[in-house]
């Protein structure tokens, strides 16, 4: 019972925390301290208090006179004797008072308690209480919702006092040799009651007995032993009053578990709970289950079976075999579900955080599987949490669920194989696919009747249009996916919810909107926006919402808290209703005007001065010059021109593409897999030399150079002279010395005036851009292979060898020396 204590604890402080302001000196904690006294020097702004395990053996009158606002108050496992009657009196806020595992040892004489009229939680449990008699001062405890208290004797009239208080909880630990009078909570007006077993305890028949009879909710805790009398009496009730009977905690064998289930499901009972069950003795061979009851639910949580060896199939097909709407298995480590061998009557399903797979509900029958037709009344299904793979197998396991309306699958490995036919049964309306593996395929493998439809957490890029209209979907989640901008609806002409927070969208179009009348609530916040021209529409629409004077009726989530700029870099992670794009920089008519006219002046005054200097003619010397000596080298270039390259290429990349480099790059290119020279400055620059003068040598020894172009090569400094001399290594090897490795988008904008030479190859030619999707990669590697291919000599020692044999040698003659 210590872990309930210090849970109940723990909720309380969380409640406390939300409904006040936080602060580090509203929580004070001076627990496990030992402390034989209530500090003086607590905050006055105090308002939850933890003394707990501590020496203090009593509370005095005026403990608690500075901390006006404590409400929450935990001074258990203290070994506190006496509390004064006016140790509260400090204390009208009060609320939470844990006085559990300490030594009071009188019920009724708990007078501190007429001080506490606002408390709501009361723990006394684990004192040295003989009697359960409550002392007239529980009568002031008009709004206490939950009472935990464990004496030696309970008798009637023990809870008079209580008589009038409405609690919705009352919890009795039950101490060994407990004497109970039957009609002791006759009293007692409580929504559930609690009992909690000691470690011999057992069952009171006198005390289950009035239980059932004035209880809606009657969880009992901590049992080993005892079922078959539980059952028994169970049986012999003719009048139960009890609705929703829990187990929680307990050590029970398969025999006595369906035994219990059995006479539970024969009798009023509406809802039947077990949680952190641990069975023993599992079955080997089937166990029958009753055909009908009255119970609507059953639910199982935190289930462990305690031996390796018994029927699987057994286990499953008990529960899935019950007459009930209602079975929940949650939080237990199953990896099957068998079918009903009969039509069964169950409409709700939950197996949430299990260990499921693909063959669940199915069978195997001459090597094939068989599908599961006896739920044709189950309405909706919980799968999240599982281990679930593959989206077109698993709608041919739900295909004859007639009536399944509410399908969770989020939180699983699924994927989609996009050359296989997916089966769903027309019923499905509402479907749930977030946190999984699904690409931009999965819409060719959705029910046709969906109305909402939840795919966040995916790695979807685009809403393809040559799919099946989905006619009836109002709701579309798509937070956090991959989507670059809204998709059209001509394919979901009723769509009223469209979410699309996450994303990578940088200027939505809002004339995509048009495509969707229906459309009312609309969430594109949390992405990376580009404000620029393109933004000026999506802006005024989000300015128009918030006015609610929108045309288009479409109201924006999070504006304008979750919209904010990304680029450039003079507005970043300003909202973007703070910003401003002017219309001159947006209107062609005007930027004709602005720009034309003084670029027209600027450019007949610069004629005007080149023919005042000769410009014209020096330009035009030094060209002839360039293409005289381009045209002497390449008429020398013969195949003897090779000899001297040491390799097929030479990679330039930043440093921060490092990663892709060594770990796909030269994998790929050098050795067993591509046969190719490579040279990269991590390997290949001699120490001692420039860097610039180990570029110029590196790009001289190789037939070509390879560039690994990404948003990080466009900011290095060292990259710019990289491509700067194999630029004009060019001029010697011809124009197809230089390779493109496009590693990620590159739009213009982002790449510096001053890498025009670049931005004029990308125009020009050809570069190789890197796939993400798998299936295209080997053909990625395959060109960038035949583009680098040549004959080369072989290689001479290279310089770096030298340098590293140099330096081998001389420490062998330290050595020596």
């Amino acid at each position: 019972m210590r872990v309930t204590a210090a849970v109940l604890w723990t909720a309380a402080v969380l409640v406390g925390l939300q409904r006040s302001a936080s602060s580090p000196d509203n929580f004070v904690d001076r627990s496990s301290q030992n402390l034989s006294s209530v500090p003086t020097d607590l905050p006055q702004t105090t308002e939850f208090l933890d003394l707990s395990r501590n020496y203090i053996h009593q509370l005095h009158n005026g403990d608690f006179e500075k901390t006006t606002h404590l409400r929450f108050l935990n001074v258990s496992w203290n070994g506190l004797e006496e509390i004064d009657p006016q140790t509260f009196l400090d204390t009208p806020l009060l609320e939470h008072l844990d006085l559990s595992h300490n030594n009071l040892k009188n019920l009724s004489g708990q007078q501190y308690l007429l001080h506490t009229v606002n408390l709501l939680v009361l723990n006394l449990a684990f004192n040295r209480f003989p009697t359960m008699t409550l002392g007239s001062e529980f009568s002031s405890l008009a709004k206490l919702e939950r009472l935990k208290v464990g004496a030696k004797n309970i008798s009637v009239g023990d809870f008079k006092n209580i008589a009038k208080v409405k609690l919705r909880t009352l919890t009795l630990l039950l101490e060994d040799g407990l004497y109970y009078e039957a009609g002791s909570l006759e009293d007692v007006h409580a929504q559930r009651l609690q009992i909690a077993f000691g470690h011999n305890q057992k069952i009171d028949r006198n005390l289950t007995a009035d239980a059932l009879s004035l209880f809606a909710e009657v969880e009992m805790m901590n049992m080993k032993d005892g079922y078959r009398d539980l059952s028994k009496q169970l049986r012999e009730t003719v009048k139960i009053h009890t609705t929703s009977f829990y187990l929680t905690n307990i050590t029970i064998k398969w025999q006595d578990l369906t035994e219990y289930v059995n006479v539970a499901l024969n009798t009023t009972l509406k809802h039947l709970d077990a949680s952190d069950v641990r069975i023993t003795q599992p079955p080997r061979n089937e166990t029958e289950v009753i055909k009908t009851s009255q119970v609507i639910s059953f639910t199982a949580r935190q289930a462990v079976v305690t031996s390796f060896f018994f029927s699987q199939e057994a286990l499953y097909n008990f529960f899935i075999s019950m007459p009930v709407e209602r079975v929940a298995i949650t939080d237990t480590p199953i990896i099957h579900m068998t079918c009903p061998k009969s039509q069964s009557p169950i409409r709700q399903l939950d197996f949430s955080n299990c260990a499921m797979s693909d063959t669940i509900f199915s069978s195997v029958v001459d090597d094939k599987f068989v599908e599961c037709q006896n739920l044709r009344n189950l309405k909706n299904l919980t799968l999240a949490g599982n281990s679930l793979k593959k989206l077109e197998i698993l709608s041919k396991r739900f295909q004859y669920m007639s009536s399944l309306q509410h399908l969770d699958l989020s939180v699983n490995s699924i994927g989609y194989d996009q050359s296989l036919e997916c089966i769903w049964p027309a019923s499905i309306t509402n479907i749930n696919l977030s946190s999984n593996s699904l690409t931009d395929s999965v819409f060719q493998c959705l029910p046709n009747g969906t109305q909402i439809l939840d795919l966040q957490n995916n790695q979807i890029s685009v809403v393809p249009q040559s799919i099946l209209k989905l006619r009836n979907l109002s709701s579309l989640n798509l937070n956090a996916n991959r989507l670059r901008d809204l998709p059209l609806c001509h394919t979901f002409p009723k769509l009223h919810k469209l979410l699309l927070r996450s994303n990578s969208l940088h200027a939505p179009s809002v004339n995509i909107l048009e495509s969707c009348p229906e459309l009312r609530t609309l969430d594109v916040s949390f992405n990376p926006f580009t404000c620029i021209c393109t933004l000026r529409s999506f802006i005024k629409l989000a300015i128009n919402s918030e006015k609610n004077n929108s045309q288009s009726g479409i109201e924006l989530l999070n504006w304008p808290q979750g919209y904010y700029c990304t680029y450039p870099e003079d507005v970043r992670n300003s909202t973007l209703r703070d910003i401003s794009i002017p219309e001159v920089s947006c209107s062609i008519g005007l930027l004709v005007v602005a720009i034309l006219v003084p670029a027209g002046t600027l450019i007949i005054s610069v004629v005007i001065l080149c023919h005042c200097l000769d410009v014209p003619w020096y330009m035009g010397m030094i060209w002839q010059w360039t293409r005289a000596k381009h045209r002497a080298r390449m008429q020398q270039a013969r195949p003897e021109d090779l000899v001297g390259l040491e390799f097929h290429a030479f990679v330039s990349y930043s440093q921060h593409d490092v990663d892709w480099v060594r770990n796909s790059l030269l994998p790929n290119l050098e050795g067993p897999a591509g046969g190719l020279r490579i040279c990269h400055h991590e390997q290949h620059f001699v120490p001692g030399k420039t860097i610039i003068e180990n570029i110029i040598s590196c790009v001289e020894k190789c037939r070509r150079s390879v560039f690994v172009l990404s948003a990080h090569f466009v900011k290095s400094e060292w990259c710019h002279y990289e491509l700067y001399f194999a630029t004009h290594q060019r001029l010697t090897l011809g124009s197809d010395s230089i390779v493109l490795v496009l590693l990620e988008p590159l739009p213009q904008y982002l790449i510096p005036s001053k890498y025009y030479q670049l931005k004029s190859m990308m125009n020009r030619h050809t570069y190789l851009e890197w796939p993400q999707d798998r299936a295209k990669q080997r053909l990625f590697w395959a060109n960038l292979r035949a583009a680098l291919q040549t004959d080369l000599p072989n290689a001479p020692v290279t310089q770096v060898q030298e340098h590293l044999a140099e330096e081998r040698f001389e420490d062998g003659q330290r050595l020596i020396g």
